[in-house]
């Protein structure tokens, strides 16, 4: 994510204020909503001012987006996974799903928090925008390694194919996260997304 976005002042690495405001809301969304959390809770359980806050951040939403990075991370290292040229196509899309929803579960308040926070602030949301589509190059250079290679089809953009494999990754996290109803099971949505993946870049499990 975008390092001057996320925080009004570029920290140093002894900055203590800045991690323990963190914490602090990592260890409130673990307990409540963004929305039943302010900012003076966030400072008082940190235990610095309201300025202090507002040093490093504009408002709790882009400290929550600051708070996701480490997420963000870990699942920019699960994605690398489609690259490796490890195992077969099947195994490769099946670590790297199991990656995004590994770093969901240890996340998953984070993430409920960062949906909030994307709904509510257009900074924010420009910022998950741009994080989904940091990652369609990798994705597509894949699928474009598969088509050259004759393991795969030809067929749609592999930018616009990647786009859309993106969205249905996390439409299905929000569903998680929000839950509901009609909401399946971990291990059932991650096997639905494999399945989906392959067929449509292989046609059927390569």
């Amino acid at each position: 994510m975008n390092e001057d976005v996320l925080d009004r002042r570029r920290p140093n690495r002894g900055d203590q204020r800045r991690k323990a405001l963190l914490r602090a809301l990592d260890q409130l969304l673990c307990e409540g909503s963004l929305a039943s959390i302010n900012v003076r809770d966030i400072s008082r359980k940190a235990d610095v001012t309201r300025s202090a806050f507002y040093f490093y951040f504009e408002n709790k939403a882009i400290a929550v987006a600051a708070l996701c990075n480490e997420m963000y991370q870990e699942a920019f290292t699960a994605s690398e996974n489609l690259l490796s040229g490890d195992g077969t196509p099947a195994e490769r899309i099946g670590r790297t799903i199991a990656g995004l929803f590994e770093a969901w579960a240890k996340h998953r308040h984070v993430f409920r928090a960062m949906l909030d926070a994307r709904d509510a602030d257009e900074t924010v949301r420009e910022l998950w925008d741009r994080d989904r589509e940091s990652f369609i190059p990798q994705i597509a250079t894949m699928i474009e390694g598969e088509r050259a290679a004759g393991r795969a089809p030809d067929g749609p953009d592999a930018r616009l194919l990647a786009t859309i494999l993106l969205e249905l990754n996390d439409r299905a996290l929000e569903r998680l996260s929000r839950g509901g109803p009609s909401t399946a099971p971990v291990d059932q949505l991650r096997e639905a997304l494999v399945t989906v993946w392959l067929r449509t870049l292989y046609g059927r499990y390569p």
